[in-house]
């Protein structure tokens, strides 16, 4: 499954936390994300990636939603911006190298991009769960991806 989804054309900028004091805000922010698994009434898990150019893992606190199946959507808005999340080009470059951390442990998955109509339904569910992504689409000219994860023997 290709994760081959264009960047938009507009939309607002992101510009990463970096530096010495990003790094320490960000370490802070998982921290109590780690304690809560919340974040304005959205559910979250600890997405581990592994880099796609520097081969490191990585990890991002994102928001996800029940699939009604055992599994996991999540959405890659990055708040609407005009490019994707850097954790979305590491699922694409290796969808089965992920991990997720939720409040029960550690659990390795495989990412498959939703298209089509399953798409389109997760999409109708996130919205009705949490309107703020549809906000997040409006801002942006680029088709939020939407990540099934399910779990993976190891």
């Amino acid at each position: 499954m290709s994760f081959d989804v264009p960047a938009g054309t507009w939309g607002p900028q992101r510009r990463g936390a970096g530096g010495p004091v990003g790094r320490w805000v960000m370490q802070r922010m998982m921290k109590q994300h780690r304690k809560k698994w919340k974040f304005q009434g959205m559910d979250l898990l600890v997405l581990h990636t592994v880099g796609s150019k520097s081969g490191l893992e990585r990890t991002n606190a994102v928001a996800w939603f029940p699939y009604g199946d055992g599994s996991w959507v999540i959405v890659a808005s990055a708040g609407g911006s005009v490019q994707h999340p850097a954790w979305y080009r590491n699922l694409a470059a290796h969808p089965d190298q992920v991990r997720i951390e939720l409040a029960e442990g550690t659990i390795p998955v495989t990412a498959e991009l939703l298209t089509g109509e399953a798409r389109d339904q997760a999409w109708q569910r996130i919205v009705a769960a949490q309107s703020r992504f549809e906000g997040y689409q409006e801002r942006t000219d680029r088709k939020l991806p939407v990540i099934h994860l399910t779990r993976r023997a190891e």
